[in-house]
């Protein structure tokens, strides 16, 4: 169902900062509502009232429930959840759990972000790993004839796409990666960093084995944040990430350590709690909204903006695929971008600068 204009009013409401900012930098880190705030702020004066410790173990319920709601967005068990503090963190504990060995291959697309891919290169130098990209459509995204060819030829070990790149609007299709990986039992480990909150997410749709994601962005929760949901398959299979603590794992005996047995295993013991709570009430906002309606308004102002923008001479859109979402990505003639952004922001406009480093192999295909 549509935002109502009533339900709109509400929202700006309780978000502080539209009083101050034209905001289009929600693909960096987006305003944060009252709730969030609230949250946040609650429990560090909780802190600073009993100590630390001691408001955790308060707080021990609600913590627990960051879980349960996460677990919501996706449509799984809250003990498929563990918390991080940022997508990149639990991205990479997915990847450092999986035991490559050399001639192994890792099958991405050439639209995964920018700290996936020099992941992926790391791997390939320390242990020996092969790296392949399936090929691009020529209207955008990874074509799924390339990607199933690829992996009937290399049986790759694992396959790894991002949802939505940080330089694009474009939307990929996971859901036809994760037929793929299901089909010919691949290990899928999914970027949903900028759909998380933008879009419904459903892991029994989607068919991954990880899943990782920040709250800063889409889902309007505080920086130094994020979560990764963990398939059964994967807990089931005993793997873990390196490093493990005294959290995510047992110290049983002297020489014998037993991991935790659900998604936590991926966590460590030091997090804030704050941060976490906060995380909650920013998952529990999105909900009450709906994801769907979310969707809705953001993929359609998206598609007005672009429509605007498309008839400035000067304007190149540079947002490419059959599906396209809220973020838009465009390159000014004659203007540089630290320049642009600058006049922007005097004007109390956000935008960020994708620049090439974001996307090598993307914007060199659009020239840019």
């Amino acid at each position: 169902m549509p935002v109502t204009r009533d339900q709109l009013s509400g929202f700006r409401r309780h978000t502080p900062g539209v009083q101050e900012r034209i905001h289009f930098n929600n693909a960096g880190a987006a305003l944060p509502p009252d709730a969030v705030l609230q949250a946040i702020r609650q429990h560090l004066a909780l802190e600073a009232r009993i100590g630390g410790y001691e408001a955790a173990t308060t707080a021990r319920k609600e913590v627990a429930g960051f879980y349960k709601v996460v677990g919501q967005l996706l449509n799984v068990p809250a003990k498929n959840i563990a918390f991080a503090t940022s997508a990149t963190e639990a991205y990479n504990k997915a990847l450092s759990s999986i035991p490559f060995q050399a001639g192994d291959y890792i099958l991405t697309t050439e639209d995964d972000y920018v700290s996936n891919q020099i992941a992926f290169l790391q791997v390939q130098d320390r242990f020996g790993v092969r790296l392949l990209r399936a090929a691009s459509r020529p209207e955008g995204g990874f074509d799924p004839v390339s990607m199933e060819a690829l992996i009937r030829k290399h049986h790759p070990r694992l396959v790894a796409v991002t949802h939505i790149p940080t330089n694009s609007g474009l939307v990929q299709d996971v859901e036809a990666a994760g037929q793929l990986c299901r089909q010919y039992g691949c290990l899928y480990l999914l970027d949903a960093c900028q759909s998380a909150g933008q879009m419904p997410l459903d892991v029994k749709q989607l068919h991954c084995d990880f899943l990782s994601a920040t709250f800063r962005k889409f889902l309007r929760g505080p920086r130094g944040a994020g979560f990764l949901y963990v398939s059964d398959k994967v807990l089931n299979a005993g793997l873990a990430p390196l490093f493990l603590d005294l959290h995510s794992a047992d110290w049983a005996e002297a020489g014998r350590y037993v991991p935790k047995t659900n998604a936590q295993r991926f966590e460590t013991w030091e997090r804030s709690y704050a941060l976490l709570l906060g995380s909650k009430a920013a998952a529990e906002y999105a909900l009450q909204i709906g994801l769907g309606a979310i969707q809705e308004r953001t993929f359609r102002l998206a598609a007005n903006l672009r429509e605007q923008l498309s008839g400035i001479p000067e304007v190149q859109l540079l947002d490419r695929g059959e599906h396209l979402c809220g973020i838009v990505t465009l390159h000014i003639n004659d203007w540089k971008p630290i320049p642009l952004k600058v006049a922007l922001e005097q004007r109390g406009v956000n935008a960020s600068i994708a620049g090439r480093g974001s996307a090598v192999i993307d914007f060199a295909r659009k020239g840019v």
